[in-house]
């Protein structure tokens, strides 16, 4: 059995995808929505066929459902359900006729409700008690230091409506520096795939004479190590996913400032620090008492519950 995932080939949409699917033990067959002609630069909701406007997808034999992620993967995936009679699954608000789904699965932050829409706290994710004791195991004895505790830093980069960029990557590189300086305390940092070189070689040139362990991308990736054995983490605001994946940790979350603005991302944050799963960074050591928060699971039991079999 496989679901297909109609998406754009984002990092963040195929992690939200994955998440969910590999939680329901089914097999995720990834079709990228590719927009052709004026499509690319209009909103695909609009579009009177989008599968033809789209590149060409074809479905395995065995597709049992589909899973359809963020706007364009929501018109694209309306259009295959009509066409198919397949099940559809939505994540993310679709910005259209929420008839056309039999679920959508959306974010608390995107303020919408209906008979086929339930709303989490967090963003999907893969990130269970599981995978991060297996994780901690591996990689406690590279990350830990004896008597210090950990700051794990996860790193996003410019996306649109934030940016990261050099003189960003200092500024945070001065604060850790402080915090260092202040707090016998290690730090182990990792960059995502958005992150630019320059803003990662301007603060990691603030953290020179100091004991950081910083992931250049050689090697076995750390990110679910960092999230296993972490003391606390500081994750920078841009990403929703990287946020969601820290908060279902045991550690408490602190969220770094960018430059830049997100309605949406403001309200996610907004509602996290009202539970008092996240605060705002500082280049003080502060830990408080929290709970792992992961809704995912409420999710994977409403598709369970509404697409049997």
């Amino acid at each position: 059995m496989s679901v297909a995932v109609i998406s754009e080939n984002f990092a963040g949409m195929r992690a939200q995808a994955e998440g969910l699917l590999h939680r329901l033990d089914v097999e995720p067959r990834f079709h990228t929505v590719k927009l052709k002609g004026m499509w690319r630069h209009l909103p695909t909701r609009f579009c009177p066929d989008p599968l033809k406007a789209a590149a060409p997808i074809q479905l395995a034999p065995d597709t049992q459902w589909l899973l359809s992620v963020g706007g364009r993967g929501g018109a694209v995936g309306a259009a295959l359900r009509r066409k198919t009679g397949l099940k559809l699954v939505q994540v993310q608000n679709p910005r259209m006729d929420f008839s056309q789904f039999d679920l959508i699965i959306a974010n608390h932050h995107d303020d919408i409700a209906g008979p086929n829409v339930i709303s989490i706290r967090t963003a999907l994710h893969n990130v269970t008690s599981d995978r991060l004791a297996a994780a901690r195991a591996e990689w406690a004895a590279r990350l830990q230091r004896a008597g210090r505790p950990l700051l794990c830093v996860m790193l996003g980069g410019s996306n649109g409506r934030f940016r990261l960029g050099r003189e960003e990557g200092r500024l945070i590189g001065r604060s850790l520096a402080q915090l260092l300086r202040q707090q016998n305390i290690a730090l182990a940092i990792t960059p995502s795939r958005r992150t630019d070189k320059q803003a990662l070689a301007a603060l990691e040139a603030e953290l020179k004479g100091f004991d950081a362990y910083i992931w250049h991308g050689a090697g076995d990736n750390p990110y679910l190590g960092m999230l296993a054995t972490a003391d606390m983490i500081a994750v920078t605001t841009d990403s929703v996913s990287m946020i969601s994946e820290a908060v279902a940790t045991k550690a408490p979350v602190q969220i770094i400032p960018l430059p830049g603005r997100s309605r949406r991302i403001t309200a996610f944050v907004q509602g996290l620090t009202a539970l008092d799963r996240v605060r705002p960074f500082t280049p003080d050591w502060c830990p408080w008492g929290v709970s792992p928060l992961d809704d995912t699971q409420i999710a994977v039991e409403e598709v369970r519950k509404r697409l049997p079999g």
